[in-house]
């Protein structure tokens, strides 16, 4: 299921966003960068409404399908082959610091440490390194809507409208009627049910199905989703809470709503070109966001142990808010910004270009 402490949270399409006409899609661009921003700042504080506010894995999910569309244009086994080695590497890498890291403290990995290698399942962990690989669900689940897209997307462009309502039935069924099974197999068929609908919804911006629909068709789909999913989130709270992540149905329904206003209306971001410094950093976080996604946990992880040790100088402990959870999400930038230069060129190498320290 998508929900859990540390399962929440987005992770991006390696590569940039690219506009219909093959140039640059900034607002898509923009959206990526956000969604990230969100994510670490959901990590940070776990406010349940940021959810409610922007729906980051919805987004994700919804960019990575319009994209994956437009690469479909070239054949299918090339695109997948490349869709891998780009999500594969990273996390090569990221696996093998984590699982030695795990290893030093107690874990003894089984066979299904294979999953470490081809995250068709939940890669295993121990409860020490929890908080950096239950994360890891996102790649797994973008992973098998790889895998899947020449199916969906052909089935999808039979009948796009029918296709699109149809993806909602499964998180439906699952959620009123039928339980999915326990274990990774329930995990994969949950997070893939609730994501559907975002994915095919990405088909259809990339399609044009979205711009043949009129403003008030668009409009008169997407208020009523969120308005049932936000009904389902608050009459089904979880613990108490009506975060979306712990609520499969009503992630689906309002994620689903709010995608669609979010591709159907689409402000103009070419100024964003006006403003470099706001580029650069955008430019940066869709270049780099493979990279902030797996080790946004780590940096928050780390952030901890080393504001202890800030405590133990008195300079520090006089003049900087150590207590303040502000602070250490300032703190976990810090160490984000430290992981992208000492692991960010590997999503280059993944891309097949030239290793570079910064985009």
């Amino acid at each position: 299921m998508a929900g859990g402490a540390h399962r929440r949270g987005a992770a991006a399409e390696a590569s940039a966003g690219a506009a219909p006409g093959g140039g640059r899609d900034r607002y898509f661009d923009a959206l990526r960068a956000f969604a990230l921003v969100r994510v670490v700042t959901y990590h940070t504080f776990e406010w349940p409404w940021l959810g409610l506010v922007f729906p980051s894995m919805g987004v994700m999910f919804a960019l990575a399908g319009s994209l994956m569309a437009r690469s479909l244009e070239r054949p299918a086994g090339r695109v997948i082959r490349s869709r891998l080695r780009r999500l594969l590497i990273p996390l090569w890498v990221f696996a093998l610091v984590l699982v030695v890291a795990m290893a030093k403290h107690g874990w003894l990995p089984g066979a299904d440490i294979l999953y470490w290698v081809l995250p068709v399942g939940d890669p295993p962990g121990n409860a020490w390194g929890e908080q950096a690989w239950a994360v890891l669900w996102y790649l797994r689940t973008y992973l098998w809507f790889v895998l899947l897209s020449p199916v969906l997307l052909r089935a999808f462009r039979l009948a796009p409208l029918p296709v699109l309502l149809l993806s909602l039935v499964p998180v439906v069924v699952f959620e009123t009627v039928w339980s999915v099974p326990d274990g990774r197999l329930g995990s994969a068929l949950s997070d893939l049910s609730v994501f559907l609908f975002c994915w095919l919804l990405g088909f259809a911006h990339r399609d044009g199905v979205l711009d043949r629909l009129g403003p008030g068709a668009v409009i008169g789909a997407a208020l009523p989703l969120m308005a049932v999913g936000g009904w389902w989130a608050f009459g089904h709270q979880v613990d108490g809470t009506y975060d979306l992540d712990d609520i499969p149905l009503a992630q689906a329904l309002w994620s689903g709503g709010f995608v669609l206003l979010l591709l159907r209306f689409r402000p103009d971001f070419g100024r964003l070109a006006r403003w470099p410094v706001a580029d650069r950093i955008v430019k940066i976080f869709n270049a780099r966001a493979v990279t902030v996604y797996l080790w946004h946990e780590v940096a928050l992880m780390v952030s901890v142990p080393l504001i202890d040790l800030m405590w133990n100088v008195p300079a520090f402990e006089q003049d900087l808010p150590l207590d303040s959870q502000w602070f250490q999400f300032g703190v976990a930038w810090v160490l984000i910004a430290v992981a992208v230069a000492l692991f960010g060129w590997v999503e280059d190498v993944a891309a097949k270009r030239a290793p570079r320290l910064l985009p």
